[in-house]
């Protein structure tokens, strides 16, 4: 019976001073509370039994969700932001000291990526925040250190890798207003390259009947000009040709009368022995 009693005590005692290391977590090692040494590799340890204890924490990196928060921008304008951060522990013997759990290291966190958020929105108006051309990432950047900073200093045992704000929005109470502002100014800005286009197309359509108006002019005397010296190229070519025949012209000038005179079929009397009366009567 004593052997066996001995026995079991000595499986209970051999039991109690083992544990187990997995992947992606450290064990730290407690003697009356306090951390005496942090395990990282994984397999089957020893410790003295109902003396010390084990706590395990994750070695992996973990990523912690804050909740929406209101923030005033720096024109005051109320905006709703939520933001994620990476982290991870580095130090599980000062994280258990300092913290004492991975809730407390959550708390830790939120409230410094909350002052760097709220400090750093603080001194951006909001158009700035929402527009893609002011270095959201910058941003960013900035409340990362800011935050690496808090925590370092502070001796958490904790490394930030990355703050990274996920919306900034408008609370649901202030949007409408906001959004018939906006309407507002784009309805402004459309009117007034409406007004714009309006006035350029009054000063092309001007100047374009102006133009034409100059080239009818132009094109009116240029034509008048090129007529009269037809007409007076056309007056010294007939004299010229007349000239030469002046039978021939007078001739020709008494059968254009006769064209002009008969034209209507007249009745016309005229003595049988007129000029005239001859050549109508081919003698």
């Amino acid at each position: 019976m004593i052997g066996l009693i001995s026995a079991f005590v000595l499986i209970i005692l051999l039991a109690g001073s083992m544990y187990v290391v997995k992947e992606g977590e450290y064990k730290v090692v407690l003697r009356f509370g306090e951390a005496m040494r942090t395990v990282e590799e994984p397999g089957l340890r020893l410790k003295i039994p109902f003396i010390e204890n084990v706590s395990a924490l994750p070695k992996y990196q973990m990523t912690y969700e804050s909740s929406p928060t209101s923030i005033l921008t720096k024109d005051q304008k109320p905006i709703v932001v939520d933001n994620y951060t990476v982290w991870r522990i580095t130090n599980a013997s000062q994280f258990l000291r300092t913290v004492q759990s991975v809730g407390g290291g959550i708390q830790r966190i939120d409230e410094a990526v909350y002052n760097s958020v709220r400090r750093k929105l603080s001194e951006v108006n909001y158009e700035n925040i929402i527009s893609e051309d002011t270095g959201r990432g910058n941003i960013n950047d900035e409340i990362t250190k800011d935050v690496i900073d808090a925590l370092t200093r502070d001796n958490y045992g904790i490394e930030v890798i990355d703050v990274r704000i996920k919306r900034t929005d408008l609370p649901e109470e202030n949007k409408q207003s906001v959004y018939n502002r906006m309407i507002s100014d784009r309805q402004s800005i459309a009117a007034r390259y409406l007004s714009e286009g309006d006035e350029e197309s009054k000063k092309i359509t001007s100047k374009a009947d102006r133009s034409s108006r100059e080239l009818m002019a132009q094109a009116e005397a240029d034509s008048k000009k090129i007529i009269a010296e037809g007409e007076g190229e056309a007056a010294r070519i007939y004299n010229q040709a007349y000239g030469k025949s002046p039978e021939f012209y007078s001739f020709y000038r008494t059968l254009e009368s006769y064209v002009t005179t008969l034209k209507n079929e007249p009745v016309i009397m005229i003595p049988i022995d007129s000029p005239y009366a001859k050549i109508l009567m081919g003698q």
